[in-house]
């Protein structure tokens, strides 16, 4: 996981400011209302020694969904979105380490959906190169909200403040992370990232009609699974699936793909190969180590480059 860091820069209002000089007005409706969608993108050092992002356009394309349904207006085009990353990793970037960034819309002006303007504001931060280790999972009394309330498909600060609570939870009961049921009492997904359960050698995960984030992880591990012979199901996981499932795993940008040693204090009882060999094939894939055609990667030029 990333720790907290206080980066040199930050891009903000059209242009690469200090981090100190990046400030919003406590009276915005991104402070207020938490008015805000965002896209958490991963880039990795490549054996030829270029910097590559995964799958960029997907999330470009994704924070325009999100703020869509919210109604946020984004008018940047992918090559200004891309130069905005481009510029901030051009100036962080460093030896050895890897980076997750936020590209995310503040809204900066308006009032309940009137004369709303919205911010681009890039963070990135760096992460070290590691496998991720294995962690205990539990269950959330915290519930996923449904589609009618506030929609899981919208990646927004504020989906996230159940996911807050699960954690805060589950710290109480020695677990890194917890699982959000909705409303029908089944899986949704984890606080930030989707559940992977193997039952009879299949991979099975929730479909985002159960709560599930638009995973752009997941289907880069669903290809990866495919390429293995491995199969993969996309269906309603009930909670007690949980509990016999032969292994465990979440994927996500900043959680690529952990394994879990234990649901609910019970160990579980096989040892995760397919999820491992499918753990190992990702990291492999995003850093170009065994690249994947599905596995896009958008590399950062050299300042002497330019953007192209």
């Amino acid at each position: 996981m990333t720790q907290l860091q206080k980066p040199k820069f930050v891009y903000m209002g059209g242009k690469l400011r200090s981090w100190d000089q990046a400030m919003i007005h406590v009276g915005c409706e991104a402070v207020t209302r938490g008015l805000i969608v965002f896209e958490g993108i991963k880039g990795y050092w490549q054996p030829d020694g270029r910097f590559g992002i995964v799958r960029l356009r997907h999330h470009y394309e994704r924070l325009q969904r999100s703020a869509r349904l919210l109604q946020i207006p984004f008018d940047h085009s992918y090559e200004e979105y891309k130069r905005a990353i481009y510029d901030l990793f051009g100036e962080l970037l460093g030896p050895d380490r890897d980076i997750w960034a936020r590209t995310t819309l503040y809204v900066i002006e308006g009032h309940w959906g009137e004369n709303t303007l919205a911010d681009l504001v890039v963070t990135a931060y760096h992460v070290d190169k590691q496998m991720p280790p294995a962690i205990n999972l539990g269950v959330s009394t915290w519930q996923r909200s449904p589609d009618v309330s506030l929609p899981a498909r919208i990646k927004t600060s504020t989906n996230y403040q159940v996911a807050r609570l699960a954690r805060i939870e589950g710290r109480a009961q020695d677990c890194q992370d917890m699982i959000l049921l909705n409303q029908w009492g089944r899986v949704a997904e984890a606080t930030g990232a989707c559940v992977l359960i193997v039952r009879d050698e299949v991979v099975y995960t929730p479909t985002a009609a159960e709560g599930a984030l638009e995973s752009i992880t997941l289907d880069i591990v669903e290809a990866l699974a495919h390429s293995l012979d491995i199969k993969f199901v996309r269906r309603p996981i009930d909670r007690t699936e949980l509990l016999i499932a032969d292994e465990i795993a979440i994927c996500g940008t900043l959680a690529e793909v952990t394994l879990v040693k234990s649901m609910e204090g019970l160990p579980l009882q096989k040892e995760p190969s397919m999820l491992r060999a499918l753990q190992n094939r990702y990291l492999q894939a995003v850093r170009g180590i065994e690249p994947h055609p599905f596995v896009e990667l958008s590399n950062v030029p050299n300042k002497s480059e330019g953007h192209g």
